[in-house]
């Protein structure tokens, strides 16, 4: 059962890594796909950092999440990161209500129903029976 949590824990963690690491390092697109949803939150709660590096810290929330996760070490703690991170990203990045062409419409409501499907494994990691 150890061996199987390991590798749960590992599968789950790494690709937030990799993520996160492309979106810290090289945020490009995804900084204008935030600008809405940013300015929507500047427009209630005044919010200091420019959105290049909004969008880096948030990958690389997800770097450290998707490591504790992977490594066991704080895993609890990293799924909160990972969660914390992943809904803002879903919702600037994957808003499939707003197209209107079909097919794009769909390639983001898949993107969007992948995303709350990582968040519920997150969730589980998070509200786990084990202790960090």
């Amino acid at each position: 059962m150890r061996l199987l949590h390991a590798a749960g824990r590992a599968l789950t963690g790494i690709p937030y890594m990799m993520l996160g690491y492309d979106a810290a390092t090289e945020p490009g697109g995804r900084v204008d796909a935030a600008a809405p949803l940013l300015d929507q939150v500047r427009s209630v709660v005044p919010v200091p950092l420019d959105n290049d590096t909004i969008v880096r810290a948030n990958g690389a929330a997800m770097v450290v999440g998707g490591a504790m996760v992977a490594t066991g070490l704080g895993a609890r703690t990293g799924a909160g990161l990972i969660a914390a991170s992943l809904v803002p990203t879903t919702f600037a990045g994957h808003g499939f209500w707003e197209i209107d062409d079909p097919m794009q419409r769909k390639m983001q409501q898949v993107q969007f129903v992948k995303n709350m499907s990582l968040l519920g494994g997150a969730l589980v990691i998070l509200a786990g029976g084990r202790k960090d």
